[in-house]
């Protein structure tokens, strides 16, 4: 065995369980899946580590889609058994979620890495912004009766959401708050289309990521196996740290914490871009 080879691999290693601890307790006190802690997280780590950053950004956001589907499932299976998931709802916007989010995928190969921090933070800042003054129930509220505004809105989000590398949970929930359904509901029923979307963007991004070079060892596509499994298993475990977290403070102020995250991270993120 080549162990000057494996010693290499070590920082890369510390990296991913850093990120894997960060993203669980962020994502566990936040109260969400975890695409828009991990993208970033992930995306630092691997250029601290020297990795291309043309190639970083399309691994990032492939691992979170990837990462995404096994805590995705557990969620939704618990939000079906509570009579949370809108069943309607999740065969309605399924097959425009998963068209818009395999496109995506496969067509994140075509845009540099400084194209999809773009749209990340254009979205991080939309996101925020709808957090804080709720605009898009205000924007959306008369179409909730319209099947066709529901498979528009499904198609955007998935695409959008394969680009940034995220479950769809914070585009999702409020458009279906939006269409009016309850919090429960539209919480439940966002866990189940974030499957969809992690699913189609997973296989998007190992198509289109397919014998790229310059990839993190043990990548299949644009998806890294070693980050895959240390941050899914690592923030499957510091999650609660968060959950706990979150439940000693004010519900208000994490919101406000939460939309400032998003900005801090968009700004970084255009920063990088201007940067160069």
């Amino acid at each position: 065995m080549d162990w000057a080879a494996v010693a290499s691999y070590w920082p890369f290693v510390l990296g991913l369980l850093v990120t894997g601890v960060a993203s669980g307790i962020a994502a566990g006190l936040l109260g969400i899946g975890g695409g828009a802690i991990i993208v970033p997280a992930l995306a630092t780590a691997l250029t601290v580590l020297g990795y291309d950053s043309d190639v970083v950004q399309h691994v990032a956001v492939g691992t979170s889609l990837a990462i995404i589907i096994p805590t995705g499932i557990m969620s939704a299976r618990a939000h079906f058994k509570r009579g949370a998931l809108d069943m309607k709802v999740l065969r309605l916007w399924a097959p425009f979620i998963v068209a818009g989010t395999l496109i995506g995928g496969l067509m994140a190969g075509w845009f540099s890495g400084d194209v999809l921090r773009i749209v990340f933070a254009v979205m991080a800042f939309v996101i925020a912004a709808n957090i804080v003054s709720g605009f898009q129930t205000k924007l959306m509220g008369h179409l909730h009766g319209s099947s066709l505004t529901h498979r528009i809105s499904a198609f955007v989000v998935g695409y959008i959401s394969s680009l940034m590398g995220i479950g769809g949970g914070s585009l999702t929930v409020p458009t279906l708050v939006a269409f009016g359904s309850s919090m429960h509901a539209a919480v439940g029923t966002s866990a189940g289309i974030g499957v969809a979307i992690a699913i189609s963007g997973t296989i998007g991004f190992v198509i289109s990521g397919w014998g790229v070079a310059g990839l993190p060892p043990l990548s299949l596509g644009y998806v890294n196996l070693v980050a895959l499994l240390l941050v899914a298993v690592l923030a499957a475990l510091f999650a609660p740290i968060g959950a706990a977290l979150a439940h000693r403070l004010d519900q208000k102020t994490l919101k406000y914490v939460f939309a400032a995250f998003l900005v801090a991270v968009g700004l970084n993120m255009v920063w990088t871009v201007v940067s160069g």
